[in-house]
C-alpha cells in the first residue's frame, strides 16, 4: 500500500493533474467529477495535503488539511475545490482563468510537537528547506508550508517569526512558553507551466 515514505513522480504527476481536473470539473459544472476507483485505492492512506494555485501574479490560493484525519483521495478533492473558491484572500478563481494557473500539491507528514527547554533551542530542531510549520497560542493558530521559506529566502529565525504572523501573532510569540511549535515534513509536486509538466519540487 502507498503511503507518504514510497510516493513516485508518476503519482506525483496523477495527484497534480487530478487537482486541476477536479477544480476544471467544478467551476465548469458546478459538480465534482467521480475519481476512478484505482485512483482512489493508490491514494486510500490517510495523510495531510494541501493544494496551492499560482498566477503569473503570484499566489491565487492554497488550502489544505495538516493533520492525516481523511484519505488522500478525499483530502485532495475537498483542498482543491476549496483553494480555488475558498480562500479568503482572493475572489473565486473563474473557469477561463485555468490555463493560466499552475497546480501544485503537496503531501504531508503528521506534525509533531517540537519539545525544547528554551526558545531559542527551535532553531537547531527545524531545518529550512524540510520542515513546515504549525505555531498555536490559544485560540491562535498558523502554518506555513516548507516551500515557502525557500521562495521567501528566510532563514530559521524569520520562518518562525513569519509563522506566528500567519497565526495572528506578534513575530517574537515563538519564543512564548505558552505557544506551541510543531513541525510536518512535505513532498511537493508541481506543474512547471500551466497545464504542463509534473516535477517534484527538491526543497
Amino acid at each position: 500500500m502507498k503511503d507518504y515514505n514510497n510516493l513516485t513522480d508518476y503519482d506525483g504527476h496523477i495527484l497534480v493533474k487530478t487537482a486541476r481536473k477536479i477544480v476544471t470539473e467544478y467551476l465548469k459544472n458546478g459538480t465534482n467529477p467521480k475519481l476512478e476507483k484505482e485512483f482512489k485505492n493508490n491514494f486510500s492512506f490517510k495523510s495531510g495535503v494541501f493544494v496551492t494555485l499560482n498566477s503569473t501574479l503570484g499566489l491565487r490560493g492554497c488550502i489544505g488539511y495538516p493533520l492525516p484525519d481523511k484519505s488522500l483521495f478525499s483530502a485532495l478533492e475537498d483542498a482543491a475545490i476549496s483553494a480555488a473558491t475558498q480562500d479568503p484572500r482572493f475572489p473565486p478563481v473563474k473557469h477561463k482563468e485555468l490555463d493560466s494557473i499552475t497546480f501544485e500539491v503537496t503531501v504531508l507528514t503528521p506534525p509533531k510537537k517540537i519539545v525544547v527547554n528554551k526558545p531559542e533551542e527551535y532553531l537547531s530542531k527545524i531545518k529550512v528547506g524540510r520542515d513546515g510549520l504549525i505555531v498555536k497560542h490559544g485560540f491562535y493558530s498558523g502554518l506555513l508550508l516548507p516551500q515557502v521559506p525557500i521562495e521567501y529566502g528566510w532563514n530559521e529565525e524569520e520562518f518562525l517569526e513569519y509563522t506566528c504572523e500567519k497565526a495572528g501573532l506578534p513575530k517574537n510569540y515563538w519564543k512564548n512558553p505558552d505557544t506551541e511549535i510543531q513541525k510536518f515534513e512535505g513532498i511537493v509536486f508541481k506543474e512547471e507551466k500551466p497545464n504542463g509538466i509534473v516535477t517534484r519540487e527538491m526543497l
